[in-house]
């Protein structure tokens, strides 16, 4: 059977890639970014499923944005110069740690860091979902032509809406009513 990138809580880690403050007035819309980042942070926080923060040379490039680090539960951000996430030992073992075989993407650059951080991913066997509006770069080109690198990578291109209510799968409770302040 075909597999179908259905997410499974307890099989997922969301992954925040250096949304960072010197990015902030160069990255294309960026507030869109940061807004569907902490969307998907608070909704992750909620179902239990772990945050995973990089960011790339921070003593250049600042810390993560402050909206996004106040979303979190536990700030602890894994410092990196490798453009993969997968460069860094740190990180790999992070994962090995919350035991999942799905990531969920998100940050910047998309063609750069978010882009290689899939492709080591998948390569690595992980299945990969990119939430496509939590995601920039520089130029509006470059966040166009990495989604098309990501398909014909074998990720799976979405939104943040869509995970945060694919891992929600039924309305009505307590839960549910949390999200939706999220998500309004």
């Amino acid at each position: 059977m075909k597999n179908l990138g259905i997410l499974k809580r307890g099989n997922v880690c969301l992954i925040i890639i250096d949304v960072q403050e010197r990015f902030r007035p160069v990255i294309f819309e960026m507030d869109r970014v940061i807004e569907n980042t902490v969307k998907l942070a608070k909704a992750f926080n909620i179902f239990g499923i772990p945050i995973i923060v990089t960011e790339q040379n921070p003593e250049k490039l600042g810390k993560t944005v402050d909206e996004i680090r106040w979303s979190l539960l536990e700030y602890r951000p894994i410092e990196k110069l490798h453009f993969s996430c997968f460069g860094k030992e740190e990180f790999v073992k992070a994962l090995k740690k919350h035991d999942v075989t799905q990531l969920v993407l998100c940050g910047i650059e998309s063609h750069v860091c978010v882009l290689k951080t899939a492709i080591d991913a998948i390569r690595a066997g992980y299945e990969v979902h990119v939430a496509y509006d939590a995601i920039s770069s520089r130029n509006i080109a470059d966040w166009e032509i990495a989604k098309n690198r990501f398909v014909q990578s074998g990720a799976y291109v979405t939104t943040a809406e869509s995970i945060i209510f694919q891992l929600m799968e039924f309305a009505g409770t307590e839960e549910f009513r949390k999200i939706m302040d999220i998500v309004k």
